[in-house]
């Protein structure tokens, strides 16, 4: 069996973790425990006795961690070798963190860990896309400013993304288009002609006959975003992630809410290309997402990530395209692509990245801006939620545009506001119409435009 090298560092990483309660701290936590020289020493959650649950079921035992109350508890906690659990970041000792993985999800509570870390020596590891899309510039600059790393975690689309761009970009291509996939799959069975989305279920057979692009290209994506209209295929993360990816790349979206072809891998080259030649891009240089059309049994992109570069010599390509690369029916693109987002497993690498000072992630600016466009005709005193698995907000779509002196509102700064006045639907939700936004995370975003683009 090949095995893991020795540790590289003579003193453990200590990591705190927030929003530790949920799947990506548990694919962490459980890929923690196979790495000697990295360990989970404060999790913070409010939800403390379920932190507990989870740990048990990882197999740590009842005295292999504590239930802090105070920054002294953690700090003793950790001392002696144990995992503290903590209800309230006012209790994380930071004395004893080297790195802070945030990932609570949620605006004010995450950009307040992430500048309190800061502020206090630590290294940041972003997993919170929505915190990222606001503040990610500003954060970037304070870590820049004191010496310390900010970094993307990977395991999450973005950081995957932009990993994925600088190697694209290393080898000497030029981008057309960096994307992922939607979330869930649309796994089509033509013997039933039932499409299954993640156990949502909508007969299309139909689509039997629109498995492959044909000749005309749009037509037939047009036609398979019709059969399957019923499902809900965008999603507010996808929008953000996206975001989070055109700032560290400057690459901006073709089209704001982003085109969302229902495509199959070996499609992505052909569709991801100029109008000029076929596709769908009226820009070059663009983020998008897919909704992954597969059948019963085939592999799945697993929320993956692509790029769609030009291709050069045609004697070239056509000898990668025998060896099952994704080149374009013209010759004049490639599809390069990693099918695989592991969450919390590869987190690991952006951890030792941040204390080793290893990584090379570029310094982010506001090139877009992640905006609220109404969807409907909203009232005065309309109240914004952050609600579900995807963190959406009634009332709004997200979409991707270009931001202005600060006037358009980040779609995530909503949470918690309040509208001052009445706004008509299809517009972009400003500043100015909002009572409530969370002050020290608008000052961030504020800072990172003022830095330029």
């Amino acid at each position: 069996m090949i095995q893991s090298p020795a540790p590289r560092r003579t003193a453990v990483i200590r990591i705190a973790l927030t929003g530790a309660n949920g799947g990506y701290g548990r694919t962490l936590l459980d890929q923690l425990r196979r790495l000697s020289d990295m360990t989970a020493a404060q999790l913070i959650d409010p939800d403390v006795e379920g932190v507990v649950r989870m740990l048990t079921a990882l197999g740590v035992s009842e005295d292999g961690f504590v239930r802090a109350a105070s920054v002294a508890e953690a700090a003793a906690a950790v001392d002696a070798g144990k995992i503290a659990v903590i209800a309230d970041g006012a209790h994380l000792a930071w004395t004893h963190t080297d790195v802070l993985v945030e990932a609570t999800g949620r605006i004010e509570a995450g950009y307040t860990y992430a500048e309190t870390a800061l502020d206090s020596g630590t290294h940041v590891v972003m997993v919170s896309k929505e915190i990222e899309s606001v503040a990610g510039v500003a954060l970037s600059a304070r870590a820049r400013e004191r010496g310390l790393r900010y970094l993307p975690g990977d395991g999450d689309q973005p950081a995957n993304l932009i990993r994925l761009a600088a190697w694209v970009l290393g080898v000497g291509f030029d981008i057309v288009a960096l994307g992922k996939s939607g979330e869930y799959d649309l796994v089509f069975d033509p013997e039933t002609g039932i499409v299954d989305q993640n156990g949502v279920v909508v007969s299309a057979p139909a689509l039997g006959d629109l498995l492959a692009l044909g000749d005309d290209l749009p037509a037939t994506l047009s036609a398979r975003a019709a059969v399957v209209a019923d499902l809900k295929r965008a999603a507010a993360a996808d929008a953000c992630e996206m975001n989070v990816v055109s700032l560290y790349t400057g690459a901006v979206a073709d089209v704001e809410a982003m085109h969302y072809p229902v495509a199959r891998p070996d499609e992505l080259a052909d569709i991801y290309a100029a109008r000029a030649d076929g596709g769908i891009l009226d820009a070059t240089g663009v983020i998008d997402v897919f909704s992954m059309l597969r059948l019963p049994g085939e592999a799945s992109f697993a929320g993956g990530v692509f790029a769609i570069v030009r291709t050069g010599d045609d004697v070239t390509w056509e000898i990668l395209r025998g060896k099952g690369h994704v080149v374009s029916r013209n010759g004049r693109y490639a599809c390069i692509y990693w099918p695989y987002h592991f969450m919390g497993v590869e987190t690991p690498l952006t951890i030792a990245a941040a204390v080793d000072g290893t990584a090379a992630t570029p310094e982010p600016r506001q090139h877009t801006v992640l905006a609220a466009r109404t969807t409907a005709d909203l009232a005065a005193d309309t109240v914004f939620r952050v609600e579900g698995h995807h963190h959406e907000i009634a009332g709004v779509a997200p979409v991707i545009v270009a931001p202005d002196a600060g006037e358009i509102a980040p779609y995530y700064l909503l949470s918690g506001a309040r509208l001052r006045r009445a706004v008509a639907a299809g517009s972009l939700v400003t500043l100015a119409d909002l009572d409530g936004v969370p002050a020290a995370a608008l000052a961030a975003y504020r800072a990172g435009l003022a830095l330029g683009r």
